[in-house]
């Protein structure tokens, strides 16, 4: 015997919500300016489709139509690849926290090295009267790099800033 699926024993339905409120489907801009083909090279209109961590907005966003939201997928997609638009943007958030663990690394330089390497204690190879000034700094670079390969390999973001000489310094 057939189960009736409604409970109770009357057939009291509930009305579908905002029956009134139909909202207008914003139109097409590409079939707005009759484009027929969308181009790769054209990075600033395809900027438009793009979000600010750039994600490839969605039909229901920008109002595309069918066929051009599939043009401006490939578009924007063959533009990534042939680096005319990022894969993805670089965000800073304000919040701390994150695979970091919350400690903001920033900018480093020799300077703040040498801070380190003083609160650490003299290195075990302590430098001699015999090594040069460009000895020390050599390892003073080697010891930079060494801190943010390690603070790279536990997830924090390192960004390096290497500035060269002053021409005519050591020339």
């Amino acid at each position: 015997m057939a189960r009736n699926n409604q409970r109770g024993g009357t057939a009291a339905r509930r009305a579908p919500k905002d029956l009134g409120r139909r909202v207008k489907k914003k139109p097409c801009a590409l079939c707005r300016d009759k484009v027929e083909w969308v181009d790769y090279k054209d990075v600033p209109m395809l900027r438009k489709y793009m979000s600010d961590r750039g994600k490839i907005r969605s039909r229901r966003v920008t109002g595309n139509c069918a066929q051009h939201q599939r043009a401006l997928a490939m578009a924007i997609k063959t533009a990534r690849e042939l680096v005319l638009l990022p894969y993805t943007q670089r965000t800073v958030t304000e919040r701390p926290g994150g695979r970091g663990g919350g400690r903001d690394r920033g900018e480093r330089t020799l300077g703040d090295s040498m801070a380190a390497e003083a609160r650490r204690g003299p290195a075990p190879t302590a430098a001699t009267a015999t090594e040069t000034v460009a000895d020390v700094e050599v390892a003073e670079a080697l010891a930079i790099v060494d801190d943010a390969v390690a603070d790279a390999e536990a997830g924090a973001v390192v960004e390096v800033v290497v500035e060269p000489e002053a021409a005519g310094a050591d020339a």
